[in-house]
């Protein structure tokens, strides 16, 4: 509700008048029942105050049923101050004659009760009362409007034919999941041949994968595609906090799929209302109601008309059994992180509208982005180009690439950070072990760059590792050579300065939990066996361990990383005595350059006798 003064067209909410009404009220308070100022008073015993009558220095004594009160005779009318004490003239029956002997005025005053002024505070205090609900009902009221009242609307957004602008020529990398999604888009387009044979489309489809794998671009390329429109919704906007509301919701957005068939519906992170429902514990809670009703429309509404329902989540483990059954969701498309070449294909389609330089050499940054997802690919490309305008370039060159590449994997340069001459020291060997243990090893992967330039992320140097291929399994002499690689750093500072510095924290925590993974779960340790003890909880999300093993075997666990992580450490800490000079000359050159490439490191070696073999000379 609004009012509008008309004078000057604009609208006032309605609780300014209420405000203007409570503050009428309380001036006509103050006007009626006047605060004047109290005097103050000071405690005194009974003894102090006969004394003050003994001393001539009462003027007035008003008496109360419990309180006596002295007016003394100096008073200061400017700052009046009054004596109080207990009464206790039951007791002292002289007092009366006491100041009647003394010539000192006293009374007693007469108790009386103002009616009409009582009745006035009472009314005013109800009005006050009645006005503040009456805003409090009307401000709920409008809330209730706007939740409660609205049970049957539906948030979804509907966007019409080709609006989505997507294809399947925008989805790189995604191969094999866009072959299962071009039967759907189809039968869409050609519902025809699938039902004269007797096939039926699916029902449902849910994308998987871990996050910014492209699952929401996919689904929007299958609209695109069958030109249908596409509904949608993130599985949170069905949960409402007054129990029915994301049923209705369930049930209006399949009433105006219907309406709209042939057409796409897409829920994301349907695991907010898809989890395994807990019957422990009972429940009619809202989420339950919700998915039970989702359950429902789904095995209500006929796939022949063309309603495809396409899910995204990133937690399949703890979605329930019924929403997955045949019938449902009938199919699970898995979308991976990209491959090598599927990263390459991705690093195209961003850089399609981006000014890129001829001489693009995306081989090179999709090696260097293993494990990438295709939302950090289009990051790295929008780095790349911001870098090339802060430059002055008018295109992305390669170098503004891996640039980005680095920046994103080990954080901008901190310029200012200042390294001591002593650190800075410390910092060279500690990253020219890491190198040269890495290139005197067999199962590692070549050095590409060399820094002691301290970056944003917290490192104060780093030492990167290109692969020359992409590899999808690690042997266990890998693994091993990976934990010394990462001892490497301890290693040379303890050779050099005979101390050791918070500098390996990072690398003592990877080697550990490679270590770890070798004993708990790739069955690697001759002393454990072929067991596994730790599995993950969220495959896609890669957090959440659980281990199942005994005390004792817990025991057995800690000691075998240790035994590995100690024989790695001791491995690392050989070979750098063995190569201490081309050790003490790597680092005195990082000392000075700051910045070693990856082909610099390999003539370096190569001028000390040691030829890299092919593949691992660096980038």
């Amino acid at each position: 509700m609004e009012k509008k003064d008309n004078k000057k067209g604009v609208k006032l909410p309605v609780a300014i008048y209420y405000v203007a009404i409570l503050l009428v009220i309380f001036l006509i308070w103050l006007w009626l029942v006047p605060s004047a100022g109290k005097p103050t008073y000071k405690e005194i015993t009974y003894k102090e105050f006969l004394t003050m009558i003994e001393n001539g220095e009462v003027e007035k004594v008003e008496l109360s049923s419990t309180v006596i009160t002295i007016q003394p005779k100096d008073l200061d009318k400017s700052k009046p101050v009054y004596y109080r004490t207990g009464m206790l003239m039951l007791e002292d029956t002289n007092l009366l004659q006491l100041m009647n002997e003394k010539g000192i005025d006293y009374w007693s005053p007469i108790q009386t009760s103002n009616f009409w002024l009582s009745l006035l505070q009472l009314f005013v205090m109800l009005a006050i009362g009645v006005v503040g609900m009456f805003i409090i009902m009307r401000i709920f009221s409008r809330r209730m409007d706007a939740g409660v009242m609205s049970f049957g609307k539906n948030t979804s957004k509907i966007v019409g034919e080709k609006s989505t602008g997507k294809t399947f020529e925008d989805v790189a990398g995604q191969d094999e999941a866009k072959q299962q999604l071009r039967e759907i888009v189809d039968f869409l387009e050609n519902p025809g041949k699938y039902t004269d044979i007797g096939a039926k489309l699916p029902k449902g489809a849910l994308l998987v994968g871990p996050p910014g794998t492209g699952k929401t671009l996919l689904a929007k390329a299958v609209a695109g595609e069958a030109k249908v429109p596409f509904f949608s919704l993130s599985g949170s906007e069905f949960v409402e906090m007054f129990v029915g509301v994301g049923a209705s919701r369930v049930r209006d957005l399949f009433k105006q799929a219907v309406e709209h068939a042939p057409c796409i519906v897409f829920i994301d992170e349907i695991d907010a209302i898809g989890k395994t429902r807990d019957t422990v514990f009972g429940g009619n809670d809202e989420r339950e109601q919700t998915l039970n009703q989702l359950l429902a429309e789904m095995d209500g509404f006929d796939s022949s008309k063309g309603v495809v329902i396409l899910a995204a989540t990133n937690r399949p483990e703890v979605l329930d059994k019924a929403l997955l059954r045949p019938g449902r969701f009938d199919r699970r498309i898995i979308v991976d992180l990209p491959d090598l070449e599927g990263r390459k294909a991705i690093l195209k389609v961003h850089a399609k509208g981006v000014k890129m330089d001829g001489d693009i050499d995306y081989d090179a940054v999709a090696l260097a982005t293993a494990g990438a997802s295709g939302a950090d690919l289009e990051n790295i490309i929008n780095e790349a180009a911001i870098r090339s305008v802060r430059a002055g370039r008018t295109d992305v060159s390669q170098k503004e690439l891996l640039d980005a590449v680095e920046a994103v994997i080990a954080g901008e340069e901190k310029k200012s950070t200042v390294l001591t001459e002593q650190e800075k020291k410390t910092v060279s060997y500690h990253e020219t072990g890491h190198a040269l243990v890495s290139a005197l090893l067999t199962h590692t992967e070549p050095v590409s760059k060399i820094t002691i330039i301290p970056r944003t992320s917290g490192a104060l140097g780093y030492t990167m590792q290109t692969p020359k291929e992409e590899k999808h399994l690690m042997s266990k002499k890998e693994a091993l050579d990976e934990i010394t690689v990462f001892a490497g750093g301890r290693a040379s500072e303890e050779l050099v300065f005979g101390e050791i510095t918070t500098g390996a924290s990072n690398d003592i925590e990877k080697a550990t939990q490679i270590a770890r993974e070798m004993v708990t779960r790739f069955g690697m340790s001759d002393k454990i066996g072929f067991v596994c003890i730790d599995s993950r909880q969220s495959v896609y999300l890669g957090d959440g361990v659980t281990s199942d093993c005994s005390d004792e075997t817990a025991r057995e666990v800690d000691s075998e990383i240790r035994a590995i992580v100690s024989e790695c450490y001791g491995k690392a800490k050989r070979i750098l005595e063995e190569n201490r000079d081309i050790l003490d000359s790597l680092a005195a050159i990082l000392i000075e350059k700051e910045n070693i490439s990856g082909k610099e490191f390999a003539e370096i070696l190569k001028t000390k006798g040691i030829d890299l073999e092919p593949g691992k000379t660096g980038a």
